[in-house]
């Protein structure tokens, strides 16, 4: 009897031990209104270099483990823009680099499981941001960074899209492509 009680405890504490440490780890997921709220919150005008940089790399990190409904929602509410027009160039190239990857990975993730009507909307709207974006896009990057964008965002989309993505995607990708040229 004292065994199945001592295994009754055990297994008891064992369950506690996971639902806390389930219900920790949700608590401290980043979501999109996190975000929003650690870079408003950091006011990054009035910090120095060095805290500007602890800054950036928080932003990356909570970034990076956004999912792609997360960080489609920041894309609604235009929030890259205001970040990424507060940084200076050194500081846009590193959080590029440092978001990037995994940005690329996690895109890739939610145009796969999309239905076609969903991409359909995705591939208009993206020819829209496009047009929209084309003068736009070499004050907000360096011509460096806007390549490797491009060029890294193709690596991953021939790699990890499924054929029919790429079929979808095959307009916005041409465009993409001309506007690297425009670039040059």
């Amino acid at each position: 009897m004292r065994i199945w009680i001592k295994a009754a405890l055990i297994l008891t504490a064992v369950w506690l031990v996971a639902g806390a440490v389930i219900i920790y780890s949700n608590a401290t997921r980043p979501s999109a209104d996190s975000l929003v709220r650690y870079t408003e919150g950091a006011q990054l005008d009035n910090l120095d270099p060095a805290q500007r940089a602890v800054v950036i790399a928080g932003v990356a990190d909570r970034l990076n483990r956004l999912d792609f409904e997360e960080r489609e929602e920041l894309r609604r509410r235009q929030w890259d823009r205001s970040f990424f027009g507060k940084l200076t160039p050194e500081e846009r190239h590193t959080f590029i680099e440092a978001t990037l990857p995994e940005g690329f990975r996690q895109l890739m993730i939610g145009l796969n499981k999309m239905d076609p009507e969903q991409r359909r909307r995705i591939v208009k709207r993206a020819l829209d941001d496009l047009d929209e974006d084309q003068p736009d896009i070499p004050r907000r990057f360096s011509e460096a960074d806007a390549k490797r964008v491009v060029e890294e965002g193709l690596g991953a989309f021939y790699e990890d899209a499924s054929a029919e993505v790429k079929l979808d995607f095959a307009p916005v990708i041409e465009r993409l492509q001309k506007s690297l040229q425009s670039l040059r």
